[in-house]
């Protein structure tokens, strides 16, 4: 019955579909399960031993394709069919399911049963969960938050006909003690954010919970998959990523810039990648990026710069513009509240007296008196450039021609007595228009946008962003053509920065 069921499949997988329902908790299709599990050394499908688990099982699509490895694998070991199976689900594969429903539906997908006692379960257990667990947690509310994940307890402190979304991996100080056992491979794709309620509807990630609890278990191998925005660190992944970039025992990350190439029809910013961490062995990383399905690999050491930088193909331009040791136009962009007023303030439609400020906000402008600014006021009657934080492009993803924009075409110089809200961060402080005009050329290169997606992790933009872009004499205008000569770029690495970057007005080339 077994060999049936994982060797001969329907067309189309069911789980294949399933793997299209969810923007939130995202379920994996069965051909990204399987790339991650050949990451892994192949003799470990035939070794008896070797334990697995999944901590965050949604539809069991990791935990069933294990299964169909071992029964092929474990073959000349225990040659009955039966007690192959007994062995392999009894012994070998564990899970704990995200939610009590996701629980049925994986032990539907690994034991043909959504109870693993049943009639119809592949393997009899004694219990109605088998090794595929739901233990429904509690979070640990302190001053309105949880203390293991941070939830929001105005928002999941609630009755138990709902789900807690307290992930039992993350909700210990002790994960190694859930099963009492050590596991060989620990594989998942663990949920990515929970809302905060805060400020813009922010949603904290949970995705690096999750791989810090799973490497405390000290497992032989890890593979997740989870958001690449922590290449560029973000709300709360800071100090995550040092973590990351730092461990020499990720020894292969495999990173889509568009999510869409690993999730049909769902959208996570800033892309997806999953990884290989062996405790075991240590070493450079071999970092393939998958871009406008073209495959780039190589082998370096993940903590060359501050941020992780996804395209390979541009480590040599950073090298080249690093040489000249020059300042970063970072030093002359402001907080991302640069006069200290919300994204939601406004001033009233018509100026009461000439001296009253105009304030840019995202329904347009009004006016305020000086008073009402904060912060900023050495560019308040100054020469300066307006950016949105908002990137050019949804969720981080490129346009149909696979290249990006990447700042938006609402950018532009403000004059004295223009100010803005926590909408947009300002650029520069001159006497004239003329540099400001100057440094706005700058920004809308190529060279210079294809140096801010290199620091872009979703569709906001911030001072991280500059952190590759060099600071230019602006009493004169910039030219790309300029810039690729000043840095000594190849005819390789400017077709590269061609490919990915797109005209700044939209229009054909």
């Amino acid at each position: 019955m077994a060999n049936n069921i994982y060797n001969t499949m329907y067309n189309p997988d069911v789980l294949s579909c399933i793997a299209n329902l969810s923007s939130d908790e995202i379920f994996t299709p069965p051909e990204v399960a399987n790339a991650m599990l050949d990451l892994l050394p192949q003799e470990l499908f035939s070794d008896p031993s070797v334990t697995f688990l999944d901590p965050a099982c949604k539809s069991g699509v990791f935990l069933r394709e294990i299964a169909k490895r071992l029964l092929k694998g474990l073959e000349p070991v225990y040659p009955d069919l039966q007690e192959r199976t007994d062995h392999i689900f009894k012994n070998q594969l564990y899970g704990m399911a995200v939610t009590e429903l996701t629980s049925h539906l994986s032990r539907r997908s690994l034991y043909c049963s959504k109870t693993a006692n049943g009639n119809y379960s592949v393997v009899h257990f004694d219990t109605i969960d088998g090794n595929v667990r739901f233990k429904t947690i509690q979070h640990r509310w302190q001053n309105g938050k949880c203390v293991f994940c941070g939830a929001t307890q105005s928002q999941l402190d609630r009755s138990e006909d709902y789900e807690t979304y307290a992930y039992e991996l993350i909700h210990t100080t002790k994960p190694e003690e859930i099963f009492k056992m050590k596991f060989d491979v620990i594989i998942g794709n663990p949920p990515y954010a929970l809302d905060t309620a805060g400020a813009g509807r922010q949603a904290k990630p949970i995705y690096n919970l999750f791989v810090n609890q799973a490497k405390k278990m000290k497992p032989r191998f890890l593979t997740m998959i989870i958001p690449s925005r922590w290449f560029s660190g973000g709300m709360g992944l800071d100090d995550f990523r040092s973590t990351m970039m730092n461990d020499r025992h990720i020894r292969k990350v495999v990173d889509y810039t568009n999510s869409k190439d690993c999730f049909p029809g769902i959208s996570v910013s800033g892309g997806v990648c999953y990884f290989l961490w062996d405790r075991d062995n240590e070493g450079d990383c071999e970092f393939v990026n998958i871009t406008n399905d073209e495959r780039d690999s190589i082998t370096r050491p993940l903590n060359e710069f501050k941020i992780l930088v996804r395209y390979n193909k541009a480590v040599s331009i950073i090298h080249k513009v690093q040489a000249k040791k020059e300042p970063l136009l970072d030093e002359i962009i402001s907080s991302l509240m640069p006069y200290g007023l919300s994204t939601s303030y406004r001033g009233h439609v018509h100026p009461k007296n000439k001296n009253e400020l105009s304030l840019h906000a995202s329904n347009g402008i009004t006016y305020i008196d000086r008073s009402e600014i904060s912060k900023g006021a050495e560019t308040v009657d100054r020469y300066k450039i307006l950016v949105s934080k908002t990137s050019a492009e949804h969720a981080g993803e490129p346009g149909k021609d696979g290249r990006f924009r990447v700042i938006p075409s609402s950018i532009k110089v403000l004059s004295p007595g223009e100010v803005c809200t926590h909408s947009y961060f300002v650029i520069g402080n001159w006497d004239t228009s003329v540099q400001a005009e100057n440094c706005l050329s700058y920004m809308k290169t190529k060279f210079v946008r294809f140096l801010m997606l290199l620091c872009v992790s979703g569709f906001g933009l911030s001072k991280i962003v500059f952190q590759f872009v060099p600071l230019q004499n602006f009493d004169k205008p910039w030219t790309d053509e300029e810039l690729y000569e000043k840095y000594g770029l190849s005819d390789a690495e400017i077709s590269f920065i061609d490919s990915m970057i797109k005209p700044m007005d939209g229009g054909k080339e």
